[in-house]
């Protein structure tokens, strides 16, 4: 049996659906690396809400997507941008979320780190209304017992004046902090708000600027997750981190190189990709921690190709595709997103995903994926 797909150039390709799905069971805890997938949440699909209402969401759907990562052992980063925060999710769904997963993470015994960020903040605001934001997003994700993650404020960059200002604002909440934190540095292809962060668009002042925080408060930064899209300034950033201070790389278009490493090091991973590739991303770790990295290689440098493909321009829109690839594997009953952001891709541009998933053999019923992809091809008027 063959599936008629569209392709970009208005014209239609026939493809012979996978027969089997790739078998990867769980395994061993990791031991080379610390892997956080960046998770999507799942909207609920019956709830009347208009596109800019606060978001419907189904818990029992969003948790369990929760448990099958830690399944396989991967660790959850939480009300990220994958969660579609700004997007979508807005703080008080941010805020339930942590506490739910967070909840969920100790009674499975998961890894859980949460996003604090400034997005309680509707308008324009002071420094000190910034921190002050920080602050209580800081204090939530602290007393769920997760881990936190300082995420990139779009509030800040409109309100810094410079890099001192990030300088004093990241130095107030990591002394502050009760245990180290992971500093996210989020580029502007996945959020154009944040353009110029740390204080300049000149990426090496930025970069200095970066690490400078790091510098002055080793002790409480654990890791900084980079997502910039370049590897080669994600190495250069490792190679000059503190002793002790992890990197965790957030780039989708070069991740199993920079997770591998070379003679100076390497980098741990938090990936909104790891989020549809969970269980072949964790057998490849797996593979990893035997010292095999051609075998890691020959695992995850095949599904490079469906991630640039995910995180094609404009960048921000990659969770459409994301909980497209979710719905098809019956990890959802439906392709609905919050803030219908389902919408936010073309036909051709899902089809060419749910092709690239297949070969790789990501979906637990092959059947089931090519079932639900001729129905969502039929609400847009394509025969087969």
């Amino acid at each position: 049996m063959t599936i008629r797909l569209p392709d970009a150039q208005g014209g239609f390709r026939s493809y012979e659906p996978r027969a089997e799905p790739l078998m990867v069971a769980p395994g061993t805890p990791f031991t080379s690396r610390t892997v956080y997938a960046a998770a999507h949440v799942v909207a609920d699909p019956y709830a009347d809400v208009s596109p800019d209402a606060p978001a419907a969401v189904d818990w029992d759907a969003t948790l369990a997507f929760r448990r099958h990562l830690w399944s396989h052992g991967l660790g959850v980063a939480e009300a990220m941008d994958t969660a579609q925060r700004g997007m979508g999710l807005d703080w008080a769904g941010a805020a339930e979320l942590i506490r739910r997963s967070a909840a969920e993470a100790r009674a499975v015994g998961g890894r859980v780190a949460c996003g604090v960020g400034t997005d309680q903040l509707t308008g324009p605001a002071t420094p000190a209304e910034v921190r002050a934001a920080y602050e209580e997003q800081l204090a939530l994700v602290e007393e769920s017992g997760a881990q936190a993650i300082l995420m990139a404020s779009r509030a800040l960059a409109a309100a810094a004046k410079g890099p001192e200002d990030y300088l004093e604002i990241y130095g107030h909440l990591l002394r502050q902090a009760a245990e180290p934190v992971i500093l996210h540095w989020l580029g502007p292809m996945f959020d154009p708000a944040l353009e110029g962060y740390w204080g300049s668009s000149d990426l090496d002042a930025a970069t200095d600027a970066f690490l400078e925080v790091i510098a002055a408060h080793p002790d409480k930064v654990e890791g900084v997750k980079v997502s910039l899209l370049d590897a080669g300034r994600e190495i250069g950033i490792r190679r000059r981190l503190p002793q002790g201070v992890r990197c965790y790389t957030g780039d989708d278009f070069n991740y199993p190189e920079l997770i591998a490493g070379d003679e100076q090091g390497f980098s741990h991973a938090l990936l909104g990709i790891f989020d549809p590739l969970g269980p072949l991303a964790a057998e490849a770790v797996r593979v990893l921690d035997t010292g095999d990295v051609p075998g890691f290689r020959g695992l995850l440098d095949p599904t490079v190709e469906l991630s640039r493909h995910l995180f094609q321009t404009p960048t921000r829109f990659y969770k459409t595709g994301v909980v497209l690839l979710a719905w098809l594997a019956g990890h959802q009953s439906h392709f609905a997103m919050v803030g219908g952001l389902q919408s936010a891709r073309s036909l051709p541009h899902l089809a060419r995903a749910y092709e690239l998933a297949d070969g790789l053999g990501l979906f637990p019923d092959p059947k089931l994926a090519e079932e639900r992809m001729k129905t969502l091809l039929s609400v847009y008027g394509v025969n087969q």
